[in-house]
């Protein structure tokens, strides 16, 4: 038995009472190698929650004596709640099974948000509200792990003293800093500055939290300092260390020769890549070929990002260590030096580039025939936006498509020729391929959505800076036609390839979507009915789809269906096939973003495994392969966090930006108004969603106009003394900015 399994054996003991580390060795009668190596054990466990101290400095099981580990979320009024850590010995990677323990201000100690804490939980209950069941209540009775010792904010002076107001308003207590004179930073430090601080130990919630000041980021609020600061408090490095330059500095700045041997060549046949106007980096193409008795052969061609990234590197090792590109608003923290994903692994238009593809060949019933695999080399022939991409499915004159303008090249990896720049041959070829791969994909996604896949997908406000990097535009993104021709596609190549490993019981890494939880499901339809919308056992997948199909026209859609989001699991990497949920997909996993994403580029080299094993392609000369199923499950579970700490620092940018725009609306002096629909009433006044922007604010009940408002006898509804008219949940109205406060992250407006 394992050192670790005989010390979670021993704390189950029945009789077992708390002991240190060195009374726990004896009981354990370990020789001198696993005395040296009991530390090291303890401490995992500690970090992974499945034992704690108590008693001071004795061990136990977690759940032992109700205090049970795990991370604390601060709410800006002071209270918390704490995400609990799973069980020892609980099987499955999402810990959102049990209900979150709710932490009164008072409770929460010397706690920060995002600590690892103890938490003492109380045999009372929270009183039901709003909807809500009654949750557990605790207090935190010790910190197991500071989320982090430095923190980003602003730099203010009251009287002759200094502290720094942190930027999460999460984070609920200012700290005391000393005189920035002192702090040797050139130039000092002053009030409106961002600025990094060291926390000091803070053991007493009586006392108050101080810091050092250790850097200083620019001015608050502008964009270079907003910048900086998430990418301070996300771990994120636009450089690269370099050792990594040197080995991406001695890679070709092109394909060549040599690397053509094994490769399907394809680039004479018709391929394209479709992408966001702002996109930085090109992973997949499509190509379109006419077979024999009317069937068509579609190719999803991928970046061979490993044929470049070999395991072992420095460059792999970084790759690994990030996990993934980071998308803030106006610039990208890439995986990969930008040689690579703005270069050699870019599949830009018109020049060569090597993938990994995944071959669908369609019948003329558009039923698939056969699933092949292969390398291959690729010229793209054009770079193509969904825009330009929606026009040549549904527009039939070529004069309007040819005058589509093409992206601002600040904003993009590579513009493309401007279609005006194309024939009408050129046009004309590219329509009918794109609406002949409509046709297909249409069908796909009829069959895929009557196997019960969710649509969960949602409009987004995509966020353009101007060149200085300020929030100059928003535009809402609808998943169009063009959007679903690539979406079919990538799915049904991934699932292609998900499918082939789990058949060849290949080690290899899946995306998982477990079922949800019962209870958050029914708690989710007790929301529902709050809102008007019944719904049926949320347990069967023909009701969820028709609640999705319900809040398409419902006023509180979005955020409803935001809800429904939270009420599922969270996706995470996995070496066991177990299934995507919300896809209604027995196989899935990532393959076709290499770039962007380490998962892919370990399944490319998964696929080439195969190729390689069972296809017959040649034995690159320092190939290796060296996964297991251990290093896979390890794997999965950082590629899990480093995509949670990538998405928190992507909705940042996005509220940080989305508040700069709108600040900067309160300067017009023609006001623009806004169309608004109503999403809550209090008793201050109404909760607002901009339909265009989908942004969030509120308008005080004295800033209603027009008439005198006063809330109904249900507090439903505002409605005026004169003209009778309602202000109610689902109400379109116009307004304007009235207030931004960037330090809470609040907007207020007013009726126009």
């Amino acid at each position: 038995m394992k050192l670790r399994d005989r010390i979670l054996a021993h704390l189950r003991q029945r009789h077992y009472r708390p002991q240190d580390i060195k009374a726990l060795g004896h009981s354990l009668a370990l020789n001198k190698k696993e005395r040296n190596s009991l530390k090291f054990e303890i401490r995992q466990l500690l970090s992974k929650g499945g034992i704690v101290y108590v008693q001071g400095d004795r061990l136990a099981l977690a759940g032992e004596d109700d205090t049970r580990t795990g991370k604390i979320m601060f709410r800006q009024g002071g209270s918390a709640f704490v995400i609990l850590d799973p069980m020892p010995g609980r099987a499955g990677a999402n810990t959102l099974d049990e209900p979150a323990i709710q932490i009164a201000p008072e409770d929460t100690g010397v706690a920060l948000h995002g600590d690892k804490v103890l938490v003492k939980i109380s045999p009372r209950m929270s009183r039901a509200r709003n909807g809500r069941p009654p949750e557990p209540q605790g207090r935190v009775a010790s910190i197991v792990e500071r989320a982090s010792n430095t923190v980003v904010g602003n730099l203010v002076r009251i009287r002759n003293k200094f502290y720094v107001n942190v930027d999460d308003p999460r984070f609920v207590q200012d700290i005391a800093v000393g005189d920035p004179a002192a702090s040797r930073i050139k130039p000092v430090p002053g009030p409106g500055d961002k600025v990094v601080v060291a926390l000091s130990e803070w053991t007493a919630r009586h006392k108050p939290l101080e810091g050092k000041i250790t850097q200083c980021l620019g001015k608050t609020f502008e964009p270079g300092a907003e910048l900086a600061g998430i990418l301070i408090k996300h771990h994120l490095d636009p450089k690269f260390p370099a050792d990594v330059e040197r080995e991406v500095a001695a890679l070709p700045s092109e394909v060549v020769a040599t690397q053509l041997p094994g490769r399907l060549d394809y680039r004479d046949t018709p391929t394209f890549t479709i992408d966001p106007d702002d996109a930085k980096d090109f992973d997949d193409a499509l190509s379109i070929e006419t077979l024999d008795n009317d069937e068509t052969r579609v190719g999803i061609h991928i970046a061979d990002v490993s044929n470049y990234v070999r395991p072992g590197t420095a460059l792999d090792r970084e790759a690994r260590g990030r996990g993934n590109s980071t998308y803030l608003v106006g610039t990208v923290i890439p995986m990969l030096p930008q040689k690579l994903s703005n270069g050699l692994c870019s599949l830009v238009e018109g020049q060569d580039r090597l993938c990994k593809a995944v071959f669908l060949t369609f019948d003329k019933k558009l039923r698939v025939t056969n699933t092949t695999f292969a390398s291959t080399v690729i010229r793209s022939r054009k770079r193509l936006t969904y825009k330009q991409a929606y026009a040549f499915m549904f527009e039939n004159s070529i004069a309007k498509i040819r005058a589509l303008p093409v992206p601002p090249a600040h904003q993009t990896g590579s513009t493309g020729r401007a279609l005006k720049e194309l024939t009408d041959l050129e046009l004309v070829d590219l329509q009918h391929w794109l609406r002949s791969l409509w046709k297909i994909a249409a069908k796909l996604r009829r069959e895929r959505m009557a196997r019960g896949s969710l649509d969960l997908d949602m409009p987004e406000t995509k966020i353009f800076v101007d060149e200085k990097g300020y929030a100059d535009r928003l535009e809402r993104i609808e998943n169009d036609e063009s959007h679903q021709l690539i979406e079919e596609f990538m799915l049904a190549a991934n699932e292609a390839v998900a499918r082939l490993t789990r058949a060849h019981k290949l080690v290899s890494l899946y995306r998982v979507h477990d079922e949800p939880d019962e209870d958050k499901l029914i708690e989710y339809q007790k929301v529902l009915a709050t809102a008007g919308v019944e719904a049926g056992d949320l347990t069967q997948r023909k009701e969820i789809v028709k609640v999705l199909a319900a809040l398409e026209k419902h006023p509180q859609g979005y955020v409803l269906r935001s809800q429904l989001l939270r009420s599922l699991k969270k996706a995470c990497y996995r070496a066991t096939p177990d299934g995507h949920y919300g896809l209604a997909k027995k196989d899935y996993t990532h393959f076709t973003s290499p770039i962007r994403r380490y998962s892919d580029l370990v399944v490319h080299r998964v696929l080439a495994y195969y190729l390689i094993k069972h296809a017959g392609h040649p034995v690159p000369a320092d190939y290796k392969f060296g996964y297991s199923a251990g290093s896979m499950a390890s794997l999965g579970e950082h590629l899990s966090l480093t995509e949670t700490n990538s998405a928190e620092a992507e909705r940042e940018s996005v509220k940080i930006k989305t508040l700069e725009f709108f600040e900067r609306e309160l300067s017009k002096k023609k006001k623009t108004k806004f169309d608004a629909v109503i999403t809550d009433v209090r008793g201050a006044g109404i909760f607002i969603e901009l339909t265009e922007s989908m942004s969030f604010g509120f308008i005080n009940k004295d800033s209603f106009t027009g008439d005198v408002y006063f809330p109904n006898a249900s507090n439903t509804a505002f409605v005026g003394r004169k003209t009778k008219k309602h202000l109610k949940v689902g109400e379109h109205i116009t307004v304007v900015v009235k207030k931004v406060d960037r330090t809470k992250r609040q907007m207020d407006f007013a009726m126009a």
